[in-house]
This record gives structure tokens, sequence and C-alpha cells, in this order.
């Protein structure tokens, strides 16, 4: 059991001593705090300055020409860097007002990166605007965060609330007015889908016409002459007038052959 005792005191000391030798080897990073303020005053004293056609006129410089007028200032900074410090610099001014002080400096050194603050005033409100240096000593980023109080934090929670809320209600009425109006769906479906009723075309040919059977007509003749020529034979066989009979039908026998 003494033994399972030392091992594990053992097994404690090496990770303590492996942690202790890690934290050592990450160092420090180096700086010149008069280098650095001296970026951060110059900040301070020519940012508030810029107006809009100053900050147009500064992004229209060219890259080259603008990194080395910066060199030639002495001012451990990019140009893209440069005019990013001056948008967010430009943002704080809208939200906080026009500069008016600061007070000293705050310097945080991490492995990486140095970290440099200061509360500062403006006209409306106090901010805390903070410097990020790579491990370069070059100016990384430039925050500048206000300070409210306690009744404008909870004004703009409310606003906030308001707002969600407001969103969310509008977009639940429309949604609901919506799936009212799915009932007249089918009825729209319906209209859309009938298609118009093609004539149709009979496919046989039309029927021919009838033609009514022909009639043998048989002409009629004047039967006048005809009675006269019989009655005339008759009157001479019987030696007698025409005027003693009168000849009313006349009918064919159905042989031709005399008796």
């Amino acid at each position: 059991m003494k033994k399972k005792i030392s091992l594990l005191i053992c097994m404690l000391t090496a990770v303590l001593a492996f942690t202790t030798g890690c934290s050592r080897d990450k160092e420090e990073l180096e700086y010149d705090e008069a280098m650095v303020s001296q970026v951060a005053d110059y900040i301070f004293n020519y940012f508030p300055n810029y107006d809009d056609t100053a900050v147009e006129q500064i992004k229209n410089l060219r890259n080259f020409a603008f990194e080395q007028q910066l060199t030639e200032m002495g001012l451990p900074i990019t140009p893209e860097a440069y005019i990013s410090a001056i948008d967010s610099w430009k943002a704080g001014e809208e939200e906080c007002g026009a500069y008016v002080s600061h007070g000293d400096y705050t310097f945080e050194a991490d492995g990486d990166e140095l970290v440099v603050s200061t509360e500062t005033e403006f006209e409306n409100r106090m901010a805390s605007v903070e410097f990020v240096f790579d491990e370069n000593l070059y100016l990384d980023s430039l925050t500048v965060s206000a300070r409210f109080t306690m009744g404008e934090i909870l004004q703009k929670a409310g606003l906030n609330t308001l707002l969600g809320m407001g969103t969310v209600f509008v977009v639940l009425i429309i949604i609901s007015l919506i799936i009212s109006l799915f009932k007249y769906i089918p009825a729209i479906q319906d209209k859309f889908s009938k298609k118009p009723e093609a004539v149709q075309v009979s496919a046989q040919a039309p029927a021919a016409p009838v033609i009514p059977e022909k009639k043998t007509v048989v002409p009629k003749t004047d039967d006048s002459e005809l009675i006269a020529v019989i009655a005339a034979a008759i009157a001479a066989a019987e030696g007698t007038t025409t005027d003693g009979f009168v000849v009313r039908s006349i009918k064919r026998r159905k042989s031709n052959k005399w008796n």
C-alpha cells in the first residue's frame, strides 16, 4: 500500500514539474511602454480631427505610398489596420459624441499580443478605448466600447424585446392569414386545371344523303279520243249512234289476245 502511495506522489510531482516548465517556456511579450504610448497618443491627437473628406482622401491613397508615409512617421501600423482604426474611431464618435480627454494607459501583455486600454471621456458618455498590438508590436485593432447607464441598458433591452415580440406576432399573423386562404386553393386549382372542351370531330365519314327512290310515274293520257273511237266502233257494231250509251271507264284485259 505504501509503495502505491509513493508511486502516485511521484507521478503527481512529475506532472506539476512538466506544467511549470511549460509555463516558463511561454515568455511574456516584451514591449516599450513609451513607444506603444506614442502610437496611442498619435491616434488621440489626430483621429478626432479627421472629417469625412480627410477620411476619404486617406482611403484613396495608394497602398505603397501610404505605407511609406507611416514608416516615415515612425508608426508601427499597416495601411489596412490604420483605415480599420479610423472606421472604429468614427463609429465610436457617432455613439459617444466628440472626444474630450482620456486617462492613463493600462498595459496587459500576453504571449503573442499586447492590450493597451484607457478610460476616455467623450461628449455624451464615457467609453473604454482599447488598442491591440501583435507580437511585432504593430497596431492590430482599435475598439471603442461605450459605457451605458443602467437606464439606457434597460431601455435598449426593452426596445429589443418589443421589437422581437412584435416581429414574432407580425409573422404569426401573416402565417394565420396564409393558412386561412388555404380553403380557396382547391377551388382555384380546379378552375385552372379544367381544360376547354375540345370540339369532338367524328372520325367517321358523314353519312351519305338518303336519295328517295324514284317512283315510276305513268303519264296520264287523255282518254277522250280513245273513248270516242271505242264508242264509234261499238255504235257501228250495234247499228246505232253514240248517243244511246256512254263510255264511263276503260279497263285493260290481262291478256292481249282476242278471244
